[in-house]
């Protein structure tokens, strides 16, 4: 297995049996709820947003190693950032996932490339993402639950 392979399965473990921010916020401002049918993940995203600010994230759910790993990463990299850096790193996040070969945004993505890995297991992109697209839900304060179907 390469490094950046051994890294990858490493950070997916790390974050999977130790997420960050995994708690509900008591004072939110946002949220939403996401599900993966394909693989049952259920992931729920509570934010704080005040002056254009994620002044505090969490999530709650259940799924995947990949799914609460990549829900955790994202709290971590949102987490202090403004809405619209929010909205960057989704779109960076995105295109790393769904456009191979594409050019990708390093300096956005910091710490998230790590789950590039996912690209090559194309059943396992829903699981990886799930948590990103109910960002967006939350941020848009969109009231239907998010599904990757």
């Amino acid at each position: 297995m390469s490094n950046l392979g051994e890294l990858y399965q490493e950070i997916l473990l790390e974050h999977n049996s130790k997420p960050r921010n995994y708690r509900e916020l008591e004072d939110f401002n946002c949220s939403a709820d996401g599900f993966n049918p394909l693989c049952g993940d259920k992931v729920t995203l509570y934010l704080k947003v005040e002056n254009g600010t994620v002044v505090d994230v969490g999530f709650q759910g259940s799924g995947c190693a990949i799914s609460r790993a990549s829900a955790s990463m994202l709290t971590q990299s949102i987490k202090g950032r403004s809405v619209a850096q929010a909205q960057e790193t989704f779109d960076a996040f995105h295109v790393m996932l769904t456009e191979p070969g594409a050019e990708l945004d390093y300096e956005t993505l910091g710490d998230l490339e790590t789950l590039s890995g996912v690209i090559e297991f194309p059943t396992r992109i829903k699981c990886a993402i799930l948590a990103w697209h109910t960002l967006l839900a939350a941020l848009n304060k969109t009231s239907e639950p998010v599904t990757t179907e």
